[in-house]
């Protein structure tokens, strides 16, 4: 059943989610599963096998929700057969609780209390419509030791009763729904007295659209002003055309009792059914904005992480300064610290002499490639420092994000790599090992620091961090790692490994040096047949024994590569070296029931290039020479400037000011955008026209139309 829901929401094979299903609850990961079982699972992709594994925890949570209303119903001897049948087989969150809220332990309410009084039976009488005199009616349900003391006490406590009934109605909570979906509008309104104090929020000061046309950013930006007590915002429908479609539904006549019930309906709207499902539809839109503003944090942290390498050069890291100078790192091939010092080539010190004479030195000395520069404070200034100094042939200069480096310089993990230096050293090695590996050294940053979104302190955290979490996996499982010089941080995120793993892998390479095969891997401590299984294939080798080893085809299919190899008449290392003799295979050949064409055909792919790494040369970028400072910008002004972070709402792009400017989506193309992803990526080297310059507000508003 769970596979056949599954499969009908993503639109896949029941069979295929069936497999997926299966290869998850026996301790697959989302990597493995769909690197190495396509034949199970049709072919899906990471995308999708993530899909089914969360509708999976959804379904499964949906279902222990379900065994707790059961339980909780049956306890109080009103489950009936047919409503237990209902409730087994819903699989719908919202349906469920609907059946349940009749049930629902409350606190006590009005209706409750009346209940109590004994006055029941007065509101089926009222319900009823059915022409009896309600006054003589009433006065059978007098109660003054409950209160109950007159006729119209009566009358009251049984429409408290009605209107409990008509805001737990399934029906009318739908209809009420259906009329939210369609005709809820979303407000917003600057609080009293803070207009000064809510510059920010200036454009939801007296704002009002649709809910269902309300964009992710903009309900983000009025939920933060609401909790910065700047905005109150209400989400809202027209109460008197759905009173009266409430009404329809429950009053039956004109008589006396009708009036009685329409009265009830109008109450059960305004105090109970309507702010509920106001506060459901509040709640569903923030899960949607959330989710948007996740899949935007996660694309653009995808492309972060997936950044070109500079690959094992040897560095010089700088994190620029003005006051308190620029802190310079020498790093070796392997991001090894060699040395660290500082320098004062800007004010207040403009020590330029001593600073271009310290770094001449450091670079034949430690013989470095590359210099990797922070895009911070004095960034800019520090890059035109250094371009202007007599470099070697082939040192090559580059501007590096720092954000988040900060919250690594300052993080445990920090602490355990440099533990005798300070904050200052640790920053400047980040930004310089940044360049080497980007991959490598994001992983030790919590990603909500990097800054590469919308919104993401706003978000929800937990679904923030799942989604994260998996994109980091993701990531370092596609581009693989080597196993002998991996960080153990690095090696947590690899498929079926974690953090203990990871760290006993690094105490046996520290123990007995670097690994000579995969096969050595069993060896670890605690590193079972299953988490080699789910791990292997992510790990390289370079100059082992088995030139497979340093490749993306698993273990379980040497075997079959080898027997490839013996058809051929060479040997597996010639088969990695000649094209021609790739060409030959007929890989039909060797389709069985346990390998399919999908399998086959990676394998192949893999001997053509093993080891890949999938991600694209690094290519160096120069800012306008002439633009340093915000006043340097006018309209019309036609500049180079880089990526920086993407929003559903635009871009914003770095031209070589401390402020980023924004590419409006409208501003991307000629024509229409509908997703910026579509259209730039991140870190992509663009051309830009500036429109507009707001220096109070410190704005930079671009346009590439026409670029």
């Amino acid at each position: 059943m769970i596979a056949n829901i599954i499969a009908n929401k993503l639109g896949l094979k029941e069979e295929y989610v069936e497999n997926t299903i299966e290869l998850l609850e026996d301790g697959a990961t989302i990597p493995f599963i769909s690197r190495y079982r396509k034949e199970a699972t049709g072919g899906m992709n990471e995308v999708e096998v993530a899909a089914v594994a969360n509708e999976l925890d959804a379904l499964t949570e949906l279902q222990h929700r379900r065994d707790f209303i059961l339980q909780s119903i049956e306890s109080q001897d009103k489950l009936t057969d047919e409503l237990r049948q209902r409730i087994e087989t819903c699989w719908d969150a919202t349906t469920l609780e609907d059946i349940y809220l009749p049930y629902k332990q409350k606190r006590r309410t009005r209706a409750q209390v009346a209940r109590e009084a004994g006055l029941e039976p007065m509101a089926n009488i009222i319900q009823a419509q059915n022409g009896t005199p309600l006054q003589k009616a009433a006065m059978r349900y007098l109660n003054p030791e409950k209160g109950v003391e007159t006729v119209e006490q009566v009358l009251q406590g049984a429409q408290d009763i009605i209107a409990e009934r008509v805001s737990e109605n399934e029906r009318a909570r739908q209809s009420l729904r259906y009329t939210f979906a369609h005709h809820a509008v979303i407000a917003s309104h600057v609080v009293k007295g803070k207009d000064a104090d809510g510059q920010n929020f200036r454009d939801y000061f007296d704002w009002k659209e649709p809910l269902s046309r309300c964009s992710s950013h903009r309900l983000l930006a009025m939920r933060r002003g609401e909790a910065e007590g700047i905005l109150r915002v209400s989400i809202s429908v027209d109460d008197e055309s759905a009173i009266e479609r409430l009404s329809r539904m429950f009053v039956k006549g004109r008589d006396e009792a009708s009036e009685l019930v329409r009265q009830a309906v109008e109450d059960g709207y305004k105090r109970l059914l309507e702010p509920s499902i106001s506060n459901e539809f509040g709640a569903l839109s923030r899960q949607k904005a959330d989710e948007e503003a996740i899949k935007i944090f996660v694309r653009n942290l995808e492309q972060l992480l997936m950044a070109s390498p500079l690959g094992q050069k040897r560095v010089m890291g700088i994190d620029p300064g003005f006051r308190t100078g620029c802190k310079v790192v020498c790093l070796d091939e392997q991001g090894n610290l060699l040395h660290h010092t500082v320098i004062y080539p800007h004010p207040p010190k403009n020590e330029r002499i001593q600073a271009m004479l310290a770094v001449g030195k450091l670079l034949e000395k430690y013989r470095i490639e590359a210099i990797s520069i922070g895009n911070g404070t004095a960034g800019r200034e520090t890059e035109e420092f250094v371009e202007h100094l007599d470099l070697p042939d082939g040192v090559e200069v580059y501007s590096v994000s720092e954000d988040g480096a900060s919250i690594y310089s300052a993080s445990e993990i920090a602490r355990q790599e440099f533990p005798d230096e300070d904050v200052t050293v640790r920053g400047a090695v980040s930004i310089g090992r940044r360049l080497m590996d980007p991959l490598a050294e994001l992983v030790k940053i919590d990603p909500s620091s990097i800054g590469v979104g919308q919104y993401q302190k706003d978000v929800n955290q937990a679904a923030l961090k799942k989604s994260l979490d998996q994109t980091v996996i993701s990531c370092v499982n596609r581009v693989g790692v080597n196993v002998n010089t991996a960080s153990p941080w690095l090696l947590t995120y690899v498929s079926g490994l974690g953090p203990t793993l990871a760290q006993n892998i690094v105490n046996y390479r520290a123990q007995n040096g670097p690994f000579r095969s995969r096969r050595e891997l069993m060896k670890v401590p605690r590193l079972g047949a299953k988490a080699f299984e789910q791990s292997a294939g992510f790990l390289r080798i370079q100059g082992g024994s088995e030139p497979l080893d340093n490749s993306a085809v698993h273990p379980e299919r040497y075997a079959l590569v080898e027997r490839m190899a013996h058809d051929s008449g060479c040997s597996v290392a010639a088969l990695l070296s000649d094209k021609a003799l790739r060409e030959k295979i007929d890989i039909q050949k060797y389709v069985s029931n346990e390998v399919g064409l999908p399998t086959l055909k990676d394998i192949m792919a893999e001997l053509e290039k093993p080891g890949r790494d999938p991600r694209g040369p690094l290519k160096q970028f120069a800012f306008d020479p002439n633009v340093h400072e915000i006043t340097d910008l006018q309209p019309g002004q036609v500049l180079p400037g880089i990526v920086t972070n993407i929003t559903n709402f635009g871009a914003f792009v770095d031209v070589g000011v401390h402020t980023k400017g924004l590419v409006h989506v409208s501003q991307l193309s000629d024509h229409y955008v509908k997703d910026p992803t579509t259209v730039v990526s991140l870190h992509q080297h663009v051309m830009v026209k500036v429109i507009a310059v707001d220096l109070q507000r410190e704005r930079i508003s671009l346009s590439m139309k026409g670029l």
